[in-house]
């Protein structure tokens, strides 16, 4: 049976513009001398989407909340966990740009959440809002902490999480390795341990078969 999925014109031209950044054209360069030699693709704590039990391949996608092209490529990962639920193991790790001024807050949001076990409706949240709060200049966190509450999240637990270095600590090491590994952009992805640069969806699938098919 063909694992293709059917994707909409106007999704592969939004993706498209996101693999313009896997490329290089739309990269943060001048995070490079921050790389560390102690990188991890995967950490024991990095965030799963889906997991695959037979754990024999791994997407991991580098991601920015508040990047325009991490929000075009948003709705085809979501086709992708769908169509190889069960067989692929989705990761997300958080690369907060540095252009971004409220990069580092959603990201240390969507942790907050985490911590009640609730990365995933925080992760479709900021993606589905991002348009209210991208590219402000003034802080979102206040906007952050009402979806939180929508959530139903134990807020004082929200709000010491945000509040607790450790929180921006831990999304920043996940940038750290990202830096080492050569991410220059988002959003990167990597396929079992290797970046992928790809220039259509159909290829990103492609590439997907392959790895099962191995």
């Amino acid at each position: 049976m063909s694992r293709n999925l059917k994707i909409s014109a106007a999704l592969v031209a939004v993706f498209i513009l996101a693999v313009t950044v896997l490329l290089g054209l739309d990269d943060d360069r001048s995070a490079a001398p921050g790389a560390t030699a102690d990188a991890a693709l995967v950490r024991d704590d990095s965030h799963r989407l889906s997991t695959a039990e037979d754990g024999r391949v791994t997407l991991v996608e580098f991601l920015d909340f508040e990047c325009e092209s991490c929000r075009a490529a948003y709705p085809f990962i979501e086709q992708l966990r769908e169509r190889y639920a069960g067989e692929v193991t989705f990761v997300a790790r958080y690369f907060p740009m540095p252009g971004h001024a409220n990069a580092e807050n959603a990201a240390v949001a969507v942790e907050a959440a985490a911590q009640q076990g609730e990365l995933e409706a925080m992760y479709h949240r900021m993606y589905e809002t991002q348009l209210e709060w991208g590219e402000r200049q003034d802080s979102q966190a206040a906007l952050f902490r009402t979806f939180a509450a929508d959530l139903g999240l134990d807020m004082a637990a929200y709000d010491a999480a945000v509040a607790d270095p450790a929180t921006l600590e831990r999304v920043l090491r996940d940038r750290e390795d990202g830096l080492a590994l050569g991410v220059e952009g988002t959003p990167t992805f990597f396929l079992n341990g290797e970046k992928l640069e790809v220039s259509s969806t159909d290829e990103f699938i492609e590439r997907i078969d392959a790895a099962l098919a191995g």
